[in-house]
């Protein structure tokens, strides 16, 4: 049996120029292009591409169960996310069975805290899935502030805001440089473990990095109510340097 290939296809932080050759191929000659949006929306990756994406293309769009109406500790949270997964893999499976190619849109790395990962670990070993890789949305960050993220023996750690106030300072006391994502609502509490660490002064707030709208703003001057998804914060290493 001639099965397709499942492409997970990473599209890098937001701007087209920023794909690799070998995505944009995929992409333009594409006969099925799956991507993740929530319900009611365009979807990012599918904005980021829109141009490319072949006229004759059949689009399956993969709304999400849930995303922050529930909290993540609750149980019903991975039951849904679970069971939303199950029923967009049911759908590319039998599109390779059929022979056909897919080409799944992912914003950043396909395997940077990326959605396609609960794909591939239900499809590995059914179907064939190969995954093209992608600059991430934390190097455009670091990009964007001018200035090199680590030097020398610098240990960079990459935090998630969704972490207790208490977790987030013990990593930040114990690295050189930072990267720390998934801010949103919870930028308040990143800000106050950043001033009890003292890293505070040394922190930039990158929004839409690489894409339309593109700010870098001293986190000391920024606004820390909230953020939006398209958000990090970047706290440079210091190390040895000639």
């Amino acid at each position: 049996m001639n099965r397709g290939t499942i492409y997970g296809l990473g599209l890098g932080p937001g701007d087209p120029d920023l794909m690799s050759v070998r995505a944009d191929r995929l992409l333009r000659t594409a006969r099925h292009v799956a991507f993740f949006r929530k319900a009611g929306r365009a979807g990012q990756a599918r904005a980021i591409v829109r141009d490319m994406i072949p006229e004759d293309a059949v689009e399956f769009p993969m709304e999400y169960a849930v995303t922050t109406e529930i909290p993540l500790a609750d149980p019903r949270y991975n039951a849904m996310l679970s069971a939303f997964y199950t029923e967009c893999c049911d759908h590319l499976r039998a599109l390779s069975e059929a022979g056909e190619d897919v080409v799944v849109l992912c914003e950043g790395d396909p395997f940077f805290y990326g959605s396609f990962m609960h794909l591939y670990s239900r499809l590995r070993d059914v179907v064939p899935v190969e995954v093209v890789p992608a600059i991430t949305g934390m190097s455009a960050a670091w990009t964007a502030t001018g200035q090199p993220i680590t030097w020398g023996d610098d240990v960079l750690s990459v935090l998630m805001g969704t972490l207790s106030e208490a977790d987030l300072l013990r990593h930040m006391q114990a690295a050189d440089a930072l990267v720390i994502m998934k801010l949103g609502r919870n930028l308040p509490k990143v800000r106050r473990a950043l001033d009890a660490a003292g890293l505070t002064s040394r922190a930039w707030l990158v929004e839409y990095a690489a894409m339309p709208g593109q700010t870098v703003t001293p986190l000391a001057e920024a606004d820390c109510d909230k953020a939006p998804y398209f958000s990090i914060v970047i706290v440079h290493g210091q190390g040895r340097r000639p």
